[in-house]
């Protein structure tokens, strides 16, 4: 395929335009929206940002050996390399990438999941679930990508990748004879139209609470680009939508297909019975197609919305109930949710790690928790600069009404003074009794308190996860809780061999 039969199937405006007409018979070496990745022959699209504008870039892009450009706007004066304007890029770089690779998702079982908390969680339980049906199945998510279960993993960098990268990932899914493929689909890469021309075959709705307001302006918005994955399906593909969230019970009035789940509500695929154990979660589930007998290793209500949230999916694309129970039961969790990095035989207290950076995710995330305490439960969290400030008291007055003592520190400060946004958190605690420090190291923080922790306690340090950096202004330093935590745990099981 050419470029000139490229930007026909793509429906890109400007074909035929006398600039493309010398390079309309080139084959294309790629679709590309960075300008330092592009290589000879390839396509730059020049995206309007909101720092940059793409079309600063396209010299460059044209000295690395663009074909072509492709932009919003006119070629700046002094450029007389072959030039396309569309009205909008983002939807060209979506169509060009998706076409370049001969649209790989419409040979693929591709579900999509969204919603502000359990996305991934939910996407690795599918997975699973795939997995053991029989289904090879690949996986994109914020945590990590693979093309199929025997290909190694690869950390991911965002929650759902540019449109290239998406195309990039199905095609090499399609091409190592994948069935399947699972999307963590975050509203960023909805409102910016990163999938955009994935035929997805299914869309799960997980839940919707106060998150990314900096981005979207207000919950209405946030709302309207989440239910964007639900207007991308097919009339006979299935939304599977938890209605016991007030927006997914909006929302599964639009959907064509609604497959609906919850715990407490009375939905098409709902436990009958729910049972937490210190260790473990039973859920007897009632579907259209008879029970469901689902034992999982994960633990608490977030984990148990999650577990439903699967099934009802594969119950909805008729995956065998063996194929689901036994998903569910082999899938041990993701690193970074609700991942205990203490040692049961080594250390006398718990520690654990979570992503949780909302106010709901932390509730879920101490709800969970507190059973599993003989002691008291201490909160290590802090709140992300250049983010929703106004969850950021939220996330305090959830921590200290439901912890014992409170940690304040450091997560992403970004281009904010770290002290700034520890005193938009500790808003939420100035009118609870609950003790709190404020150490805003977050190794320091993370150190202290699992060194200062009783035997019994429980060490929660949120708001992280599985992320291996720490962003400082523009520069990414090096950073993981977990490898902090356990050099603190190291720390204290020498002390007290010493005590």
């Amino acid at each position: 395929m050419n470029i000139g039969e490229l930007l026909s199937r793509s429906g890109v405006a400007g074909a035929s335009d006398a600039l493309t007409r010398d390079v309309s018979v080139i084959s294309p070496t790629g679709v590309f929206l960075d300008s330092r990745e592009v290589i000879t022959n390839g396509i730059f699209v020049a995206l309007p940002g909101l720092h940059t504008n793409g079309v600063e870039f396209a010299g460059e892009a044209y000295a690395r050996g663009a074909a072509l450009v492709i932009s919003e706007e006119e070629p700046p004066s002094g450029i007389s390399q072959a030039w396309v304007r569309v009205a909008h890029a983002r939807d060209a770089l979506a169509s060009l990438a998706a076409n370049f690779h001969d649209n790989p998702s419409r040979s693929l079982l591709v579900v999509g999941v969204t919603g502000t908390n359990g996305k991934t969680t939910t996407t690795y339980l599918i997975e699973s679930i795939f997995q053991q049906a029989g289904l090879e199945t690949g996986r994109i998510s914020s945590v990590s990508n693979r093309v199929t279960a025997d290909q190694p993993e690869e950390p991911s960098n965002r929650t759902t990748p540019e449109a290239p990268t998406v195309q990039a990932w199905l095609s090499s899914m399609r091409e190592h004879s994948a069935q399947a493929c699972v999307l963590e689909v975050s509203s960023h890469a909805l409102s910016l139209q990163r999938v955009d021309y994935v035929d997805f075959k299914a869309g799960v709705f997980t839940n919707l609470s106060q998150e990314h307001l900096e981005f979207h302006g207000d919950m209405g918005r946030y709302f309207r680009a989440k239910a964007r994955l639900f207007e991308m399906l097919a009339p006979e593909s299935p939304a599977v939508v938890n209605i016991d969230d007030m927006y997914g019970q909006q929302l599964v009035k639009t959907v064509a297909c609604p497959v609906t789940y919850g715990l407490d509500s009375n939905a098409d695929i709902v436990p009958d019975r729910l049972e937490f154990e210190p260790d473990r979660t039973h859920i007897e589930a009632r579907t259209p197609r008879g029970m469901l007998h689902l034992t999982s290793p994960l633990v608490g209500r977030i984990a148990a919305y999650n577990i439903v949230a699967a099934a009802a999916t594969a119950v909805s694309l008729d995956i065998s109930f063996s194929g689901i129970e036994e998903g569910v039961r082999r899938f041990t969790g993701v690193s970074g949710r609700m991942e205990k990095v203490s040692s049961d035989c080594d250390d006398d207290l718990m520690v654990m790690i979570d992503f949780a950076h909302s106010s709901d995710a932390l509730r879920g995330l101490l709800e969970a928790v507190r059973p599993l305490t003989r002691g008291q439960v201490v909160t290590v969290f802090g709140c992300g600069g250049d983010r929703d400030a106004v969850k950021r008291p939220l996330m305090g007055a959830v921590a200290a009404n439901m912890s014992d003592k409170v940690v304040l520190t450091s997560d992403n400060p970004r281009s904010e003074q770290p002290l700034d946004i520890i005193a938009d958190i500790e808003l939420g605690l100035l009118d609870t009794k609950t003790p709190y420090v404020t150490i805003p190291d977050r190794e320091e923080a993370i150190v202290r308190a699992i060194v200062e922790a009783n035997p019994g306690d429980v060490v929660v340090i949120a708001g992280k996860g599985h992320e291996h950096y720490q962003q400082v202004g523009t520069q990414l330093f090096p950073f993981e809780d977990g490898a902090v935590a356990r050099t603190a745990l190291s720390r204290r099981r020498s002390s007290t061999r010493m005590g």
